[in-house]
């Protein structure tokens, strides 16, 4: 097996672990809540230390890259993210679990940013969507650990040390394989002027990383906004069963792994800036369909394109990122739009929470063709940006 493709199927290891936790949570957390003894809403308080965590860790990628090579940063993350995970499943009180929580955010946070820095300059775009896929299998398969712990009649702490244990082996793998992900980088890089990485304050004084982050925000602030809400929008507003509607968010995020899939077959035989436009455009649509509700099918095939069409945006946009803004700032750009995306997820779904409280629940359609909207105009306005290009010459002075 050659280095690469190595290197490939350890990352989509570590993807689907990053998307285990997430998916152990929300199936856990009754049985976690009735073992503390918490209220319903103690879950923001864990939530907001772990998406701390994580802003804090992929904000400052840029910087820990320059210290440390990726596969010790990869080894060191994911025994963070281990760590915690085993904290849950052994803590005796809940503020120990939420300090752990902040730990957490930072591991995923790291191992999130970092292995997207890494693929943006090694990995094809094709690999780049596998990776976001297989996030979208660790977010199923967590679900499924914990139904199957608690129906063998074990308490909720047992998922927690199956996922953790598994982490620790992974951490192992990465600590093993280190010098693999240094040298591909450096046969890669073998017919390339030595490159410096750009500071971090000289990467944020580049207008098109901040356009770049507020394009993160507003992407994840759709996918986050149609798969938390659109359950309460059916169920509430529209008159859907419960478990029909279950089935039709199900049906949402599937066409978002399945998406990924699919566009990673296609990804580096097509343009990628145009039909990210088009993908956009599919977005919009699915939105408008979801919202205005022409019929009950039509509305329900608007969300499943809302997914699908989502597929290949945030994966495309990285892999595009070091054009954009020059090969010295992407690590830490890469960064910024990582810890962006995160917290537009947070900020954008706590505020349609907000208005659907004050206005009501249609106002959840709404906002998806707003942001829908909002997120086509600032890819078109980074299209029409002039990308700073980065020549020999700059590099050699950098």
């Amino acid at each position: 097996m050659s280095p690469s493709i190595f290197l490939s199927l350890l990352a989509f290891l570590a993807f689907i672990s990053l998307g285990l936790p997430d998916g152990l949570l929300g199936v856990a957390w009754p049985s976690i809540r009735a073992g503390f003894g918490l209220p319903l809403d103690a879950l923001g308080v864990l939530l907001g230390f772990t998406t701390a965590g994580y802003l804090t860790s992929s904000f400052f990628a840029g910087r820990i890259l320059r210290v440390l090579p990726i596969g010790s940063v990869l080894a060191l993350s994911t025994a963070a993210a281990a760590t915690a995970l085993l904290g849950y499943a052994l803590t005796p009180v809940w503020p120990l679990m939420v300090m752990l929580g902040f730990l957490a955010g930072l591991g995923g946070g790291a191992i999130d940013a970092g292995l997207n820095a890494y693929g943006a300059t090694h990995f094809s775009a094709r690999v780049l969507n596998w990776l976001h896929a297989f996030f979208g299998l660790g977010t199923t398969l967590g679900p499924l650990i914990v139904t199957a712990v608690l129906g063998a009649g074990l308490i909720w702490r047992w998922s927690y040390v199956v996922v953790g244990s598994a982490q620790v082996l992974l951490a192992v793998t990465f600590f093993m394989t280190r010098g693999r992900w240094l040298r591909v980088a450096e046969t890669t890089a073998l017919d390339e002027p030595p490159l410096k990485p750009a500071r971090t304050r000289d990467t944020l004084r580049q207008p098109l990383v901040w356009l770049g982050m507020l394009v993160f925000f507003i992407y994840t602030g759709v996918e986050f906004v149609a798969g938390q809400w659109s359950y309460s929008l059916l169920t509430l507003e529209r008159g859907v069963a419960a478990g029909a509607a279950g089935v039709w968010v199900s049906l949402y995020w599937g066409g978002l792994m399945v998406g990924r899939i699919l566009f990673g077959f296609v990804a580096d035989r097509v343009p990628l800036a145009s039909t990210l436009r088009v993908c956009m455009l599919g977005v919009t649509v699915g939105s408008l369909l979801f919202w205005l509700e022409p019929t009950r099918a039509l509305s329900l095939i608007g969300l499943v394109m809302i997914g699908f069409f989502l597929a290949p945006i945030f994966a495309s946009l990285i892999s595009l990122t070091p054009a954009r803004v020059g090969a010295s700032h992407a690590d830490s750009a890469i960064g910024f739009q990582i810890a962006a995306a995160g917290l537009g997820g947070a900020i954008l779904v706590a505020l349609v929470g907000v208005l659907a409280r004050s206005l009501g629940l249609w106002v959840i359609g709404a906002s998806l063709v707003f942001f829908a909207l909002l997120l086509l105009g600032l890819y078109e306005v980074l299209l029409r940006t002039k990308p700073k290009v980065v020549t020999v010459e700059q590099r050699s002075l950098s």
